[in-house]
């Protein structure tokens, strides 16, 4: 299988490196990612600035290409350039370090480009494992992918459709299994912090408290918290189709008069 990989922690991040070292195992694997970390940037694309790209080496063999954009950026450029007439069968983008649960897949990076794989009409597949340090499992996570590209035709995947995939920070055998989920409704209790540079001027760092609701037995964030593999299929269509149809008839009647 052709697989490109992706993330938004940058080509030089540890999670991208064990996701390539468990999919070459036998799979051909392109790598297209950014230069730098590109965290919560969500679906930005450059547009105003050209792209940079250079080749990236480890120990003498190509690993990949790195990029002055954004995830985004790095799948549009590899399907429309970088791989030529080859395109791949499947997009991974990970292993991100840190989970993608709630309301944080608005702001992904790491969704953004399996997003993007989606509209162009790539399966994609987006893994995270819940951690925020370097020294986090991602060769877990990155075995774990290798099981679910065994079983995505059991998917049945609808066009546009991605799974985004969350793994607990635990060893494999410590891992209760596997839970289909829905996004859950997380929210932050925001706060931005001011800081006085030497020069006088304030500047500002977010912060904030991650709240979660306790109803939500079925929701992403809870699974992981247990300790299961989440797995949530999402797509990008922000229509609100139940109120749409609700209030179709009427309003069609009073815009037309």
């Amino acid at each position: 299988m052709k697989i490109l990989v992706s993330n938004d922690d940058g080509i030089n991040a540890p999670g991208i490196q064990a996701l390539v070292r468990s999919l070459e195992k036998n799979n051909d694997v392109f790598v297209v990612a950014p230069d730098r970390e590109q965290s919560a940037v969500g679906h930005a694309i450059t547009i105003h600035d050209p792209l940079k790209v250079s080749k990236k080496y480890v120990d003498d063999k190509l690993f990949g290409y790195a990029v002055s954009g954004t995830p985004a950026d790095c799948v549009k450029l590899a399907l429309c350039s970088l791989m030529g007439d080859n395109p791949p069968d499947l997009i991974v983008s990970g292993v991100n370090q840190g989970a993608n649960l709630g309301t944080d897949i608005i702001y992904s990076g790491t969704v953004s480009a399996a997003t993007e794989g989606t509209l162009l009409g790539i399966p994609s597949i987006a893994i995270s494992v819940n951690s925020f340090s370097r020294d986090a499992k991602f060769s877990v996570a990155a075995e774990i992918v290798l099981e679910v590209i065994e079983k995505i035709s059991d998917f049945n995947l609808p066009k546009g459709t991605l799974l985004n995939v969350n793994v607990p920070n635990i060893e494999r055998n410590e891992i209760k299994g596997w839970k289909l989920t829905y996004q859950g409704k997380t929210k932050y209790v925001e706060r931005y912090v001011e800081r006085i540079d030497p020069r006088g001027n304030s500047y500002y760092w977010i912060d904030g408290d991650l709240v979660e609701r306790e109803d939500e037995t079925d929701a992403d964030f809870r699974a992981v918290k247990e300790g299961y593999i989440s797995i949530t299929p999402i797509h990008f269509d922000v229509t609100n189709h139940d109120y749409l149809d609700s209030i179709r008839e009427k309003m069609e009647k009073m815009l037309n008069g």
